[in-house]
């Protein structure tokens, strides 16, 4: 390695110098210096070894052999770009399409997410000749600026934020705590309907719909699953109105639910998208992503006459390490993996909710979870800082795991998929102790799950680094179980 190793206090040092103060660091009062990584562990310069559950980047597990040399020996053949032919970017587009319904045919290689979804948002408008967008509320899509537009998640948060007035937000389709819950008799027509609502509202005023666009799966709105048949009909009245449907698998593809390779096929057979937009773990940690959609709408985006050309995009480098992370989830069926240990994960912490008045609630599908926690499970009063304890208390035994969702109070299940049943049993013995400490703090028990903001116990309310208080009842002391360190803006991992 010819990169300098410095001490870990001149590298913040020198982050704080050199890198722009709003790219956010996690546990930021006392951040982890990370060196190398292999499988589902990461190490730290001091040779810690700590279990990753936040990294649905690294795929196929951290550094897997198969794919770096994947990505080293094309390396020393050639790395050009896609307007030269090479088999790579053929046989690539190939075998992805092997893993999607047969209208979804034509690829497009970009670099990122974001890229990819900026790009869907343009084959829509150019197939369509329409404008107005319909995203979800916490929604977010990716950096740039079209997708910001679209991102509740970001410009919910923005102090100047102006709302895009052809960007239209429905309701997400979230059955613990959204408008229609898991009593209601049908909360997929009812978030539907929502959608509906608004397409009307859009065509009264003179407004026509591009597209309807929703990750298969919410990640930071708080690990979200639409209820069975709601994409199906939200994608009936989208196209009705002479929209299409993009769903975004930028965090949930390539057999991370287990049962199914992409999570939009967890609404059935019957639901197929007009584009399907992934990146993140196409590449394992590479910097590749794309956009594949239908004949049509490909041959529409053509007809602008508007060449599109990406100079990174479908390199052959890139095409073999994607190449490469099918192989691998192939062959050591990862997939099977995810759907095993997902369901072993999942049975472990439903054992919690019985046992903590604090969880109110899990959900997921695969290796990706969620645990909700709430200090009040008929108000559903989120735990936020207690969620925050959670994971600073897990840091300091060598477990990542992150907090999302618009309270930050949702625990982030989305490992490596090469996460096994040992590691979940380690994970959730972890969890258990801390919550039980927490609770104890609180004097939370499970027969008396009432607001324990009304502790008659006094306590300071932490904050978190930009001086916000963190309603909760735990006393600000790092050395104590009952204390909450000022906690990091939530980051979207």
């Amino acid at each position: 390695m010819s990169v300098e190793r410095v001490e870990k206090n001149k590298t913040l040092d020198l982050r704080k110098k050199h890198i722009g103060p709003s790219c956010k660091i996690f546990f930021s009062h006392d951040p982890i210096k990370i060196i190398r990584a292999k499988g589902q562990y990461m190490y730290d310069e001091k040779g810690h070894q700590y279990l990753d559950c936040i990294n649905n980047v690294a795929h196929v597990g951290h550094c897997h052999p198969d794919v770096v040399k994947a990505g080293a020996q094309q390396m020393e053949l050639l790395n050009t770009n896609s307007r030269f032919l090479h088999d790579n970017l053929v046989l690539y587009a190939q075998r992805l399409q092997d893993t999607l319904p047969n209208k979804l045919s034509v690829c497009y290689f970009v670099n990122s997410g974001s890229e990819a979804n900026d790009l869907a948002l343009r084959l829509a408008w150019q197939y369509t000749g329409h404008k107005d967008i319909i995203t979800l509320d916490n929604a977010y899509h990716g950096h740039v600026s079209s997708l910001i537009d679209i991102s509740p998640y970001k410009f919910h948060h923005a102090s100047d934020a102006e709302l895009n007035q052809s960007v239209h937000v429905a309701p997400s389709p979230d059955v613990y705590r959204g408008k229609y819950r898991a009593d209601h008799p049908d909360p997929a027509t009812a978030y539907a309907d929502e959608v509906k609502d608004i397409i009307h509202g859009v065509c009264e005023k003179g407004g026509k719909i591009a597209a309807f666009i929703a990750e298969s799966l919410q990640s930071c709105g708080g690990q979200v699953i639409p209820p069975p048949g709601y994409f199906q009909q939200v994608a009936e009245h989208v196209r009705k109105a002479g929209g299409i449907f993009i769903a975004d698998e930028v965090q949930v593809g390539f057999g991370r639910v287990g049962s199914h390779f992409w999570a939009f096929q967890l609404q059935g057979e019957d639901f197929v998208p007009d584009i399907v937009t992934m990146g993140k773990p196409i590449g394992n940690g590479h910097p590749m992503s794309c956009v594949v959609t239908t004949r049509e709408v490909a041959e529409a985006f053509m007809s602008s006459g508007m060449e599109y050309f990406n100079t990174f995009g479908g390199n052959p480098v890139s095409c073999a390490i994607g190449m490469a992370v099918l192989d691998v989830i192939e062959k050591e069926d990862l997939q099977g993996n995810a759907l095993r240990v997902g369901r072993h994960l999942t049975r472990l912490l439903e054992k919690q909710k019985e046992k903590h008045p604090l969880v109110g609630d899990i959900r997921g599908r695969g290796l990706f979870s969620g645990v909700e926690l709430v200090k009040d499970r008929l108000k559903l009063t989120p735990a936020t800082a207690e969620a925050q304890e959670v994971i600073y208390k897990l840091k300091e035994q060598y477990i990542l795991l992150s907090a999302d969702g618009p309270h930050r109070n949702v625990l982030k299940f989305k490992p490596p998929m090469c996460f096994s049943t040992e590691n979940a049993d380690m994970v959730v013995e972890k969890i258990d102790q801390i919550l039980t400490e927490l609770e104890e703090a609180l004097g939370m028990k499970l027969h008396n799950t009432s607001n324990v903001e009304n502790d008659s116990i006094k306590r300071k309310l932490p904050t978190d680094e930009h001086g916000h208080q963190c309603h909760s009842g735990l006393a600000h002391n790092r050395v104590s179980t009952q204390g909450v360190p000022q906690r990091t803006k939530r980051l979207r991992t």
